[in-house]
């Protein structure tokens, strides 16, 4: 039987506890996030960027229904579950400013 090891992170009030970053499926809706690496394939890589994913682009997650919806500066973007598993942020602190 193959057993998958549970990630080295927790999502804690919005926060990832444990390492820095974590993926952005995981991060609670409404918390602001700095992107810190693009871990799929290079094509799709190349498109996050160009929607504006950028490595430290602030994005904060408007919702984490069927699909996830973040806020890049002024554009929402829709994203799949296992495309926002390869986005790997790092929580903002809640007194940080916007960008």
């Amino acid at each position: 039987m193959n057993k998958k090891t549970p990630p080295p992170y927790e999502i804690l009030q919005g926060h990832c506890a444990g390492e820095a970053v974590c993926p952005l499926s995981r991060v609670q809706v409404g918390a602001r996030v700095c992107v810190k690496k693009l871990t799929s394939r290079p094509e799709i890589c190349d498109r996050l960027r160009e929607l504006g994913l950028v490595e430290d682009q602030e994005v904060r997650l408007v919702s984490r229904h069927h699909n996830v919806i973040c806020q890049i500066c002024n554009a929402r973007v829709a994203l799949s579950k296992a495309l926002a598993d390869a986005i790997l942020v790092q929580p903002l602190s809640p007194n940080s400013p916007a960008q």
